[in-house]
């Protein structure tokens, strides 16, 4: 059995508290996955089908982080604990970017980000857009060694990401000839580059926020001030 590291919070990988915690978050992932399959919509048929989506994107991520997770907790393997840990570093703050962009452009209008006849029902809504950010953060906060990350990695990581899904999705523009989200048609290209940007800076401080609320709670000074100077180099 893996030792789990010092500073962090709860015994993880372990068959406990830590698989229960990971089986919830796959149960849940899967759910969502299934009325993607109970419930398909045009978009299914098109190319990229749900996939053109940042939410789907982001909710496959977090299965595969949960999924991985998992196995360490039943085998005890380090190494798969290891490699949950580091696709948390890219699949958690992502989770908590699809949440603050939906839930934040939802409060303004919703047809921005859902077109009118492809509203979900509140609790697939909640399954699509909140639970994976509140699973993830979980993890991370209470089942996690502490993130080494620092800003500019986080930033180069987010701004990667951001392009590449910006990229996905026009090439499936190129074949659809619509877009997934409504913004998209809405805006001009510089305000979609605009758009990206800010998305990659919202990711690059939710990294930054998660590691100060897990400096808090666990009650590390060091990343608490690395969080509040990002900037600062040693």
């Amino acid at each position: 059995m893996a030792e789990p590291h010092p500073l962090q919070r709860l015994a993880s990988p372990s068959k406990t508290f830590s698989a229960v915690i990971h089986l919830v978050g796959i149960l849940s992932f899967c759910a969502s996955f299934r009325y993607l399959v109970l419930y398909p919509t045009p978009m299914s048929e098109s190319y990229g089908g749900q996939f053109q989506f940042l939410t789907i994107i982001g909710l496959a991520a977090s299965l595969l982080t949960f999924s991985i997770g998992l196995l360490a907790d039943l085998t005890g393997s380090s190494r798969l604990f290891a490699i949950k840990n580091r696709l948390s570093v890219g699949s958690a703050p992502l989770e908590v970017l699809v949440s603050i962009l939906y839930w934040g452009l939802t409060a303004i209008d919703k047809t921005l980000v859902v077109p009118p006849d492809l509203e979900l029902p509140l609790l697939p809504d909640i399954g699509f857009h909140a639970m994976p950010a509140i699973m993830m953060s979980l993890d991370l906060l209470l089942l996690s060694p502490p993130w080494t990350i620092r800003a500019y990695p986080a930033m180069v990581l987010s701004m990667i990401l951001a392009f590449l899904y910006w990229g996905w999705v026009e090439y499936c523009f190129s074949k659809n000839g619509w877009y997934p989200y409504p913004i998209f048609d809405l805006l001009s290209t510089w305000q979609r580059v605009l758009l990206f940007t800010t998305s990659a800076c919202l990711m690059t401080g939710s990294t930054l926020a998660l590691k100060w609320v897990y400096g808090k709670l666990n009650g590390i000074e060091e990343l608490k001030e690395e969080a509040k100077h990002p900037l600062k180099v040693d």
